[in-house]
């Protein structure tokens, strides 16, 4: 899906005034490029850290009567970039802006979405809460853990997918492939990944797998379906330390896959997770500018990495947001 910023866009009229960028220190380069997809400048802050670990935030400039966006992603250290996503929302609802979204292109806690054990929190519920108290009126967001976070808000918003641009990045490289099947990491994300499937025109096949406890250790168990010498894409929704992973990379070569590739969304890739997955038979990982990947982290995979930049997907949405047009054209629906 390629996307071009309408060029009537200085010619409309605009409910909310004009468009104010502001971003956290979450993510600057996907900030960077979505402000030059807008044509627009980042509008000037200051964040400071005091000496106790407080936060304090200063504006360069007023916002009163202007349609504000914070670009700010929550990953880790996902206490203070939560903080500081709070705090600009707080910041520029006290000097009066006409509208406040919040553009978090990763949101934290998101699989903390029910109450699946006694006494135990809805974080990600929690975290929603405070996006709204914070001043927000607006959010956007992608490729949320679970579907019904959505109703976590009572404010509007946009829940975009990187689905489109893994499809359309993944679709020329069938030509080279040898017989391939799209592979669902788990169970759990087996209707995505048969929306992957379908739009490939590829069969599917499921790793089953168990949860062992609380500490983000998982089991890969079984493989349901085909793999023996064929290309393999496993698809998932979020890398964090690799472990799930890593088990399912192992468990479809032992079952006779001929090349891997990764697909998946949000590079959280935590702790060892870079060194784990880089020693592994993978010909190529791709992701998404979701959530930043240090220099230092690159350098664990041998040249077989590819991020794709959301930059256009979200500049095009609050191009959108702004004008009053249509998101759900943009998807055709």
């Amino acid at each position: 899906m390629t996307l071009h910023l309408s060029s009537h866009m200085r010619h409309e009229h605009l409910m909310y005034g004009d468009v104010k960028l502001f971003a956290g220190t979450a993510c600057p380069d996907l900030a960077e490029k979505i402000a030059r997809y807008l044509k627009l400048p980042l509008s000037g802050r200051d964040i400071i850290t005091f000496p106790n670990d407080n936060l304090f935030v200063k504006l360069h400039g007023s916002v009163r009567g202007q349609d504000c966006f914070v670009i700010q992603t929550t990953s880790a250290p996902v206490h203070r970039n939560l903080m500081e996503l709070l705090i600009l929302i707080q910041t520029l609802r006290l000097d009066s802006a006409a509208r406040i979204t919040a553009v978090v292109p990763y949101l934290a806690y998101a699989r903390s979405d029910k109450k699946d054990q006694p006494r135990v929190p809805i974080t990600a519920r929690l975290v929603c809460d405070m996006i709204e108290v914070a001043g927000a009126d607006r959010y956007i967001t992608m490729d949320l853990h679970a579907g019904q976070i959505q109703g976590f808000f009572s404010i509007p918003g946009d829940v975009l997918t990187a689905f489109f641009s893994l499809i359309d990045y993944i679709r020329p490289k069938l030509a080279t492939m040898r017989n391939p099947v799209v592979v669902s990491a788990d169970l759990g994300f087996a209707k995505k990944a048969r929306n992957y499937a379908q739009a490939l025109n590829l069969p599917l096949a499921f790793i089953e797998k168990r949860r062992l406890g609380n500490d983000a250790k998982a089991e890969a168990l079984t493989m349901i379906g085909d793999v023996k010498d064929r290309d393999a894409i496993i698809v998932d929704d979020e890398i964090d330390t690799g472990g799930s992973m890593a088990q399912a990379i192992k468990l479809v070569k032992e079952m006779g896959a001929h090349d891997i590739y990764v697909s998946f969304v949000h590079p959280g890739l935590t702790r060892d997770a870079p060194q784990r997955l880089g020693a592994l038979p993978v010909k190529e990982y791709i992701t998404t500018d979701t959530i930043p990947i240090p220099a230092d982290k690159m350098a664990h995979f041998p040249g077989n990495l590819t991020i794709l930049s959301m930059a256009p997907l979200l500049g095009e949405v609050i191009w959108r947001v702004n004008a009053g047009v249509s998101v759900g054209a943009l998807f055709n629906e």
